[in-house]
């Protein structure tokens, strides 16, 4: 259940007792713990047993194949503008610590804390299991998400390339797809994209947090430089593709006051379309963006959670369709406004686009009728 704050002064979580980790092993790591997840029956905790740390080895990324019975999943959310996604990846060595899929990493019996950014899966039939799904009889096309739990270029993608690979099954079925991304390696893959933009059949949003590479590299530290993902924006709009920036998470009181900035930047670099998401704490993810706070903006944190349960209805996190996105209340409409003022400034599109599902055409469907 969601944490209640009571009143605007209440105090965010405390610090995760039992499941630190010392900074030198976590170096290049979001997270500051490895919490057990919310279905573990049994909890560690570490203690001094009086001989010291002694040498403690940085955590390594461990990436293990995951068999996929299905690669689309399928969804019936009233407030996402797609019925279908596929995440390539389980995990993310991004390291974002206000990721909203942390918390999937507990139905692994895994950590949504240091795991889900160091034990990843991969899928590597991904592409053998979107071909067959859609071949088969009956299947009618609308565009799929590609990445909405986990970044699918992320860096493991670049050995992987299990995102290429289903990007091309999709150009030979001519099916629409919409990418979410915050890395620069999208633009790899342009010569697919630019075909497929073409017949109006891709478009590519791509997530900017914040321009402050020092504030970048504390929340998202295996992520590209902001300057990266602006020149992605730039280099992608180029070649035709449509690219949408998304300002997300905003984080009260740590980044919303970058919302225009970032969206003049993107504007000036080809970005037709804009969009926003408000900090999203379900589950773990409470305990371990609180913990997050004490270590790297104490002086801030009571002020944070504040904002987030004036715009969450006294509580952390609601869950609710149609304020999971954008919370609700005085802070939260204050933010939509600022987006609807500097979008009509700057000249972003009114009405999102449109991706062409008449075109889909399986290969060899042709043969079929003779």
């Amino acid at each position: 259940m969601p944490r209640h704050l009571g009143n605007v002064d209440a105090e965010p979580s405390r610090r995760l007792s039992g499941t630190s980790v010392e900074a030198d092993a976590r170096r290049g790591r979001g997270a500051t713990a490895n919490p057990e997840g919310r279905f573990e029956r049994s909890r560690r905790e570490s203690f001094d047993d009086g001989w010291g740390p002694g040498e403690t080895p940085r955590l390594r990324t461990h990436v293990l194949p995951e068999r996929a019975c299905h690669i689309i999943t399928r969804n019936a959310s009233p407030d996402i503008p797609f019925d279908r996604s596929i995440n390539p990846y389980r995990g993310c060595e991004h390291g974002c610590i206000y990721c909203f899929a942390r918390p999937n990493h507990a139905y692994a019996g895994l950590s949504p804390g240091l795991d889900f950014e160091t034990r990843l899966f991969a899928k590597p039939d991904a592409a053998h299991l979107l071909e067959r799904e859609l071949s088969a009889p009956g299947y009618r096309p609308r565009t799929i998400a590609l990445g909405t739990a986990t970044d699918p270029y992320q860096p493991i993608e670049r050995t992987h390339r299990i995102t290429r690979s289903v990007l091309e099954v999709l150009a030979r079925f001519r099916h629409p797809v919409g990418i979410v991304t915050k890395s620069n390696l999208v633009i790899r893959d342009i010569d697919i994209l630019a075909a497929m933009a073409a017949e109006r059949l891709v478009k590519v949003a791509v997530s900017v947090t914040t321009l402050d590479p020092v504030l970048a590299r504390r929340m998202e530290p295996r992520a590209p430089h902001p300057r990266k993902r602006l020149e992605a924006i730039e280099r992608l709009s180029a070649a035709g593709i449509p690219v949408m920036v998304i300002v997300a998470p905003i984080i009260p009181s740590l980044n919303d006051h970058e919302i225009e900035a970032i969206l003049a930047e993107a504007r000036a670099r080809g970005a037709g379309e804009a969009n926003h998401v408000l900090l999203r704490l379900p589950h773990e993810l409470d305990a371990l963006v609180s913990d997050w706070f004490a270590e790297h903006y104490p002086d801030r944190a009571r002020h944070v959670f504040s904002l987030i349960g004036q715009a969450r209805g006294g509580r952390v996190y609601d869950a609710a369709f149609g304020r999971r996105m954008v919370g609700e209340g005085a802070y939260a409409e204050l933010i939509v406004e600022r987006m609807r003022l500097a979008k009509a400034r700057l000249g972003y599109a009114g009405e999102r686009i449109t991706l062409n599902a008449d075109a889909f055409a399986p290969p060899g469907a042709q043969l079929s009728l003779f």
